[in-house]
């Protein structure tokens, strides 16, 4: 692997001299040797001691994990002294200044997935970097604001996605010498393929129009699709997205019925907007069920938002289920026995 170009001289031929891409290059940089720690405390981490540490609820509802709370301060003290103006983070209500007349701003989950631990699964560190003006990102649009995005994946082998605006790129980490290194040519994700991943735990929760297509696809040749799908479903985050980019097929985390569900779990700013810069810098698509991703403004820092993200061709058939354009007035499989919840 010593032959490979490292994620460092990527990142110096990407930026050529440009004071900006320089910036991002430091920042990604930091990132990836603050994920090369954070892979080694996941990997020497005593579930023992995580039990006997605090949690805590932040604003946004959820409960951060104590390895979470620990990844949070590994990055914000691996950020500081750089050029950026706020850190927002999911273990944090509020966005963090470091440096406020910097000109980037960076929004990250620090490690997605946490709970995946206890059962030895992927988790994951998720990151996007944006152009700021000393503002609060508020009513920001993601798609002309974004400049760089990735993930961390924290597997069997850890790995970095990661888009600079030009083609998603792989990296893998070389544990012995502590380095990135890049895989062969830009990741495409594939079309065509039959797989969809989506938790069907919640399918009594979901409007009809997205039952209607799970059906579709659980029917198989049978069913209007006429295809046999797989379906893939691990609860981490990085991993569906990974599988995404290199096998294809379409994911899913729709909003739902339940409190608090009415727009999904996933939020905008760290999770979903990241996700659709690689997703489209490989050539696929990325929607809430009726609008880009990219073409959305921040609400709110933590905002929640549905998010179907793969194959070009598949999010926009899952689109044409959902706004109705796909039914056949004379087609209604929820009403069918194949449907999921019915003998």
């Amino acid at each position: 692997m010593s032959a490979a170009i490292t994620l460092q001289q990527f990142l110096a031929t990407w930026a050529q001299g440009n004071p900006a891409d320089a910036t991002i290059e430091s920042i990604v940089s930091v990132i990836a040797d603050a994920g090369i720690r954070l892979g080694k405390l996941i990997v020497t981490h005593d579930l023992s001691r995580q039990e006997a540490m605090e949690s805590a609820t932040i604003a946004n509802g959820d409960i951060s994990q104590p390895l979470e709370l620990l990844a949070h301060n590994l990055f914000v003290s691996a950020l500081a002294g750089l050029p950026i103006s706020m850190l927002v983070s999911a273990e944090h209500n509020d966005p963090l200044p470091i440096d406020p007349p910097g000109r980037f701003a960076v929004a990250i989950d620090p490690l997605d997935g946490a709970t995946n631990i206890a059962t030895n699964l992927s988790l994951g560190t998720i990151f996007s970097i944006f152009a700021s003006n000393g503002d609060d990102l508020l009513g920001m649009q993601l798609g002309s604001r974004q400049l760089a995005s990735g993930f961390l994946y924290y597997g069997p082998q850890t790995r970095l996605i990661l888009s600079c605006g030009e083609g998603t790129h792989q990296f893998l980490l070389d544990p012995a010498r502590e380095q990135f290194y890049q895989l062969a040519g830009p990741l495409w994700i594939p079309a065509g393929k039959h797989e969809f991943a989506i938790n069907t735990a919640n399918y009594r929760f979901w409007d009809s129009n997205l039952r209607h297509f799970i059906d579709d696809c659980i029917a198989g040749e049978d069913g209007a699709l006429g295809e046999n799908f797989n379906m893939r479903w691990n609860g981490s985050l990085v991993a569906e997205a990974f599988r995404i980019l290199v096998r294809g097929g379409v994911f899913l985390y729709p909003g739902d019925s339940r409190a608090n569900y009415h727009n999904g779990r996933l939020r905008l700013l760290y999770h979903a907007a990241p996700l659709a810069m690689l997703i489209e810098q490989a050539g696929g698509a990325a929607s809430d069920g009726n609008e880009r991703i990219l073409d959305m403004s921040v609400p709110s820092l933590h905002a929640r938002v549905p998010l179907i993200f793969g194959c070009k061709d598949r999010v926009h058939e899952v689109i044409e289920y959902i706004s109705g354009v796909a039914f056949d007035s004379g087609h209604f499989p929820l009403f069918l026995n194949r449907g999921l919840l019915r003998n």
